[in-house]
This record gives C-alpha cells, sequence and structure tokens, in this order.
C-alpha cells in the first residue's frame, strides 16, 4: 500500500467510474486522480453472509469487506458511519472496500448533510473538478 496517496473523499456512486490504474496494479484512478483508498460515509444497510456490510449513502452502494465484531465493536444495520479502506475494483460485483477503519457517527447530528458539502469541498479544493451530472 502506498500510504502517500491519500484517502480520497468520495460519494459511493463515484466508484462505478474509477478504473484500474495503468502505472500501477494497486492503485486506481477517478477524474484523473491515482489512489488507493476510498473515504466513504453512509449508512449499513445488509450484512452477508460473508460478515460483510453493504453501505449505502445516497448516490450507490458498495461492498464493504470487514467482521461483524470488527474492531471489538458490535455493527448493525442502521448505522451511520465512517469508512476508509483500500478499493478493490471488481468488474461483476458491486464496488468492494476492505476497511481499515471504521467509525460509529450515528450520534452526529446533521452528519449526512455535512459530509456532501465535505465531499464537494474536497473536489473544488484539491481535485480540481466536479463530475457533471
Amino acid at each position: 500500500m502506498d500510504y502517500n496517496l491519500a484517502a480520497m473523499k468520495l460519494l459511493c456512486g463515484a466508484l462505478k467510474d474509477a478504473r484500474q490504474s495503468p502505472s500501477s496494479s494497486s492503485a486506481s484512478t477517478l477524474y484523473g486522480i491515482l489512489f488507493q483508498r476510498a473515504w466513504l460515509q453512509g449508512v449499513l444497510v445488509s450484512d452477508s453472509d460473508d460478515g460483510g456490510f453493504i453501505l449505502d449513502d445516497g448516490s450507490g452502494i458498495v461492498k464493504l469487506s470487514m467482521s461483524l465484531d470488527f474492531n471489538g465493536q458490535k455493527w448493525v444495520t442502521g448505522m451511520y458511519v465512517l469508512v476508509i479502506g483500500l478499493y478493490i475494483a471488481t468488474t461483476v460485483n458491486l464496488p468492494l472496500i476492505k476497511v481499515h477503519k471504521i467509525v460509529d457517527l450515528s450520534s452526529s447530528p446533521d452528519r449526512e448533510a455535512m459530509w456532501y458539502l465535505e465531499v464537494i469541498e474536497a473536489y473544488k479544493l484539491f481535485y480540481k473538478s466536479f463530475p457533471e451530472e
């Protein structure tokens, strides 16, 4: 893992446009930006048989690879969480995030509205572009 590459703040729906980087087998590109880790926030909407979860942020869904008691905490559907992890491109299933960090933000007021503003700010300040809808 290249820790010189920052975790990119993203909406789940943006990962559908991410592509494997031709210069690195472990990195991807999105809107011309090289990244390995994604920083997402959303609601845990379901758990799967393999112990992972599906994360929904309103723009799309991604599969999270983690155990139900990751970091010693019990994770359940309905929680609003911050997730940072390795993005793994898949061609047949949902985008996959191998979770490195997860934080329960369920008790934080206005968390979802603030997250959308943070992502927009990151695009304007650091990514220098914003995808057209």
